[in-house]
């Protein structure tokens, strides 16, 4: 990107005056050193997955899918940019809002990376994988690097190939775009192909969302009470723990809001998260079931009552993102990056609590990273 010149970011509206910027100008911070991957970790597959080699990061052959490499802090508005080489049949992804865990093309986005220079579809070069196809597919691959620049400004996505604008799209206008994460983290894939990264550069945008931490750490047990029953809720830590018979719940209400946090349970285990409760039992609440039985008439992510979910085959004592958007008459789960429900008839909408649900006695569910913010 030696070449090209600086421009001043303008946004949506001024799409078609969009230009390439100056590669290593002073605003923008080297995110790998050429010689080490620290500030990186490998993701789902060994640590030999991915390695330096001759100033690059290098994919390695012997690591498949899913196995990814993570930039190790979060990030929500930002600009980035790389070089990365083609020789002959190459296939990968740059990842931007990817999860702490699950699937990082479903829980953010994945920028695809290919060798072939083609007509324009959701799996080409520069593609959001694999749903938008880019607006011109432009790679080089005879043995040649490439310059890949993304700006994510939500709800602004855009992506320059070699130079040119391949992706100008606001993800909230796209329905199965517009509910993924809005963090999380830069990542590179392996699909064990021979792809080379170099000159990853970083500027971080200013942030445009506040969220309010319900759990991250011992210190946040004060923001809950328990409200029915005799739940034994622990403290490890990040992590937090339920079991017994019960319900916690938030001390302050919320009538329209994103929850978002991530779970994991033990084999059949029973619980939920109420939301727009006045309390737990036969007080009015919704609840969202956390149960990891394909056949159950509620499993996990239904709406309890109301609206069976589309099972999201969740793996014992794994973690997974669970999202739930209520806003007005309408509740949306997402488990994992999918959409299991969509729910518009809400028929309370009045302000209550968050509560989570221990339901199963010895049976546990630990939860990690709750979070909301109010719509």
């Amino acid at each position: 990107m030696k070449g090209m010149q600086r421009r001043t970011f303008l946004g949506a509206s001024a799409a078609a005056a969009l230009m390439p910027y100056t590669e290593g100008q002073e605003t923008h911070t080297s995110i790998f050193d050429g010689t080490t991957l620290n500030g990186w970790s490998v993701q789902q597959g060994p640590a030999s997955a991915f390695y330096v080699s001759e100033g690059s990061i290098a994919v390695s052959d012997a690591a498949n899918f899913p196995a990814w490499l993570r930039y190790d802090r979060p990030l929500e508005n930002f600009d980035f940019s790389c070089e990365f080489y083609v020789k002959g049949w190459i296939d990968s992804a740059v990842y931007l809002q990817a999860p702490l865990y699950g699937p990082p093309q479903e829980c953010g986005f994945a920028i695809k990376l290919f060798h072939k220079q083609e007509a324009p579809k959701p799996e080409s070069m520069g593609s959001i994988f694999p749903l938008i196809p880019p607006k011109l597919v432009n790679v080089k691959s005879k043995g040649d690097w490439n310059a890949l620049r993304i700006v994510m400004d939500w709800p602004q996505l855009q992506v320059w190939s070699n130079g040119e604008v391949v992706q100008d799209v606001n993800v909230e206008s796209h329905p199965d775009l517009r509910y993924r994460l809005r963090s999380g983290f830069l990542g590179l894939q392996s699909l064990s192909y021979p792809i080379r990264f170099r000159n990853l550069r970083l500027k971080e945008l200013p942030s445009k969302i506040q969220w309010q931490t319900l759990y991250s750490s011992p210190a946040d047990v004060d923001k809950w009470k328990v409200v029915e029953g005799k739940p034994r809720f622990q403290t490890f830590g990040e992590i937090l723990k339920g079991d017994g018979l019960g319900h916690l719940g938030t001390k302050q209400t919320y009538k329209d809001f994103d929850l978002q946090l991530y779970v994991r349970a033990s084999k059949h285990s029973n619980g939920g998260v109420l939301f727009r409760a006045e309390g737990a039992g036969s007080e009015p609440h919704y609840e969202i079931q956390l149960h990891d039985v394909e056949g159950a008439v509620y499993p996990t992510g239904s709406l309890y009552g109301y609206r069976r979910a589309k099972y999201p085959r969740i793996q014992p004592e794994e973690w997974y993102l669970f999202q739930l958007h209520v806003q007005d008459r309408h509740c949306l789960v997402r488990v994992s990056g999918e959409t299991v429900v969509d729910y518009p008839a809400l028929d309370r909408i009045t302000p209550g609590m968050i509560i989570l649900q221990a339901h199963d006695g010895p049976r546990w569910i630990e939860y990690q990273q709750i979070r909301i913010r109010s719509l």
